[in-house]
Order: structure tokens, then sequence, then C-alpha cells
């Protein structure tokens, strides 16, 4: 009688553990200037010329990823104005932009699946982005880094 005594409290104790998953799917995400950053929205789309942009918001702020095809690989960034990564901060008081380019800055946007049959695509990335405010000498750069974006939707523009 004793172990079912003691035996009692501990399957109750089990059973009344219940554990609350919450998914990120889909997602965009990453770490600006080594801070935590999640878009509250997020969406991307095939251009008629081929490129790919997936872009992420938060508030006045968007982070927007242009690859030059939606193929799965890795795109080099701060080669080209094909393939780049821009910041903006929209906010009056904050107003600032920040990008990569030809010969300017530097990174990588990976494609680990595209998915055309559900219309999604997923990634990672990583860049750092100078200021196109050549005067603003108290933040010359900004750095994304452990970058990731997991199946946003992904929409046709004409």
């Amino acid at each position: 009688m004793k172990k079912w005594m003691f035996l009692l409290p501990v399957i109750l104790f089990v059973i009344s553990c219940t554990e609350d998953i919450k998914f990120n799917n889909p997602a965009f995400q990453t770490l600006k200037d080594n801070v935590f950053w999640r878009a509250q929205n997020y969406k991307a789309y095939v251009a008629g010329d081929g490129t790919v942009t997936v872009e992420g918001y938060l508030g006045y702020e968007k982070i927007t990823l242009t690859t030059a095809s939606p193929a799965v690989g890795s795109y080099v960034l701060g080669i080209d104005d094909i393939s780049k990564g821009y910041y903006i901060n929209d906010l009056p008081e904050k107003k600032s932009e920040f990008s990569t380019g030809t010969d300017q800055g530097n990174g990588q946007i990976t494609i680990t699946e595209y998915n055309a049959d559900n219309k999604t695509i997923s990634g990672t990335f990583k860049f750092t982005a100078i200021n196109l405010n050549e005067d603003d000498a108290e933040k010359p750069k900004i750095t994304f880094t452990e970058g990731v974006f997991y199946k946003v939707p992904l929409t046709s523009i004409p």
C-alpha cells in the first residue's frame, strides 16, 4: 500500500506536465548587430527577370534580400547589384538605409529550398551593409548574422 501512495503523486505529476510548443513556420529572423530581430510580416516574390526578393518587416524596419534566381545555392553579396542585402528604418527620427552592392559591403544568401509546388522559399543569410548616408559617421555599417528565412510564401510579379 505504501508503494501505491508514493507512486500516485509521481504519476499525477507526470500526467499534469504539458509542453506548449510554438512553431515558427514560416519565419524570418536574424541577429542585427548581435541583437535578436524577428520579422512580424514577410513575403517573397519572383520578378519577371527571374530575380527573387525576400522581405521581412518589423514595425518601421525592413530587410530585403535579393538573389539572381530561386535556384538552390549560395549567392555572394558585395560583388554586383543583382544579389544584394538591404535594410531600411523608416521611423522619421531614426531614418536610415544600408545596402550591399558593387564593391560595397559583403555577405551571402543561401537558398536551401525552393518549393515551386507549395510556393515557398527557405534559406539563410548574413551580410554587412554600408550606410547610404555617407554623412552619418555615427553608424557607417550594419551587420546581420545567423539570418534564417523559412517557408516564406512566394508569389510571382508579372
